[in-house]
């Protein structure tokens, strides 16, 4: 059982998540949105998917946020002829002892980077299910545990690239968020020239945080504060995707759930102990989108996930603050007066 004495607090947070970002922005220039998500997924314990066109730095990012926590590490190369149990591991026969030695694979590791996840066939990335959901790995019929922290880091081209698989829908809903990195912009590339130019940045970068920091923060995000009026607007939200006219497919309760972790780390690392309705508007299609499927119409109108996220933000309504009886903040809508009950201390 967890201790007050035993959970940081959110001051040890912010200094420890300041040290991580820093590093990681070392690597990776002129993208502080793009790694702000992608420290929320860690402390929220979620799974990260990178997704953008060959050559902006997404295998960059990963190996950064890897190795800026003192932890184990292991990279993933997917290709159409790797198996599963090169990921999950498989048992071999040990003539001396005369029994079965598993030998473990590539996923034991606390962070796992995936590097173009969708060049593997749809079997083999099958493997990564029940890790990434209940962290462990079953084979032969035996269950092993995975090390915490626990996070897969993956990247993929566009489905349009040649020589990709679409990820199936059990995959995708697995990971907490996708995020694209983008072309950087002129003074970023240019800078990019100076810092990578000689040598990769990569080799001098130094672990500054530890996994076990890292757990103690996943336990403070967890005792952040989300009142009921925020977590009924979480489930409005996602219920309004399975009901859109553009959607085939909405997206699923573990949605709901993800969403909920990522406002309650967006929270902690604004200073918070408790979940606005902001900061689920922030996340919401970084959360959402990849999960849900445009019909056909929609994808011959050119509309895309993203753009019915969008609306249904627009359209839901954000629910009033209980002191106030207005909205919340960044969207012009009021003044922030939350908890409805006082927060416990972290």
């Amino acid at each position: 059982m967890t201790t007050y004495d035993d959970r940081a607090s959110l001051t040890d947070l912010t200094a420890v998540v300041e040290r991580v970002r820093d590093s990681v922005e070392g690597v990776i220039e002129g993208k502080p949105e793009v790694v702000r998500l992608s420290l929320t997924v860690l402390l929220a314990e979620g799974h990260l998917l990178i997704e953008d066109v060959p050559g902006v730095g997404k295998t960059m990012l990963a190996k950064a946020l890897a190795r800026s926590i003192d932890c184990s590490v292991r990279r993933i190369q997917f290709t159409p002829d790797l198996l599963p149990s090169d990921i999950t591991g498989v048992s071999i026969w040990d003539q001396q002892r005369r029994d079965f030695e598993f030998k473990p694979g590539a996923i034991f590791a606390q962070v796992v980077i995936g590097d173009e996840i969708n060049r593997a066939s749809p079997k083999t990335q099958s493997a990564l299910l029940e890790s990434m959901e209940e962290r462990q790995v079953t084979i032969d019929g035996k269950t092993y545990e995975l090390p915490g922290p626990f996070m897969v880091v993956a990247t993929q081209n566009p489905v349009e690239m040649e020589g990709t698989y679409p990820l199936p829908e059990a995959q995708r809903d697995r990971f907490m968020a996708r995020v694209s990195v983008g072309y950087p912009s002129a003074e970023a590339e240019l800078q990019m020239l100076d810092v990578h130019g000689g040598v990769s940045p990569l080799e001098d970068l130094q672990p500054v945080a530890h996994a076990d920091e890292i757990l103690k923060l996943i336990e403070a995000v967890r005792g952040v504060h989300v009142a009921e009026p925020v977590r009924r607007y979480v489930v409005d939200l996602v219920a309004a995707t399975r009901t859109h006219p553009d959607l085939r497919l909405g997206a699923s309760p573990r949605a709901t759930l993800h969403l909920l972790r990522a406002a309650k780390a967006t929270a902690a690392l604004n200073g918070r102990e408790y979940a606005l309705p902001d900061d689920v508007q922030a996340l919401a299609v970084a959360v959402l989108a990849h999960r849900l499927l445009p019909t056909a119409q929609a994808q011959l109108n050119r509309r895309t996930a993203e753009q019915v996220v969008e609306e249904i933000l627009q359209r839901t309504p954000v629910p009033a603050a209980p002191q106030q009886q207005s909205g919340f903040g960044a969207m012009g809508r009021g003044v922030p007066a939350y908890p409805s009950q006082p927060p416990r201390r972290l």
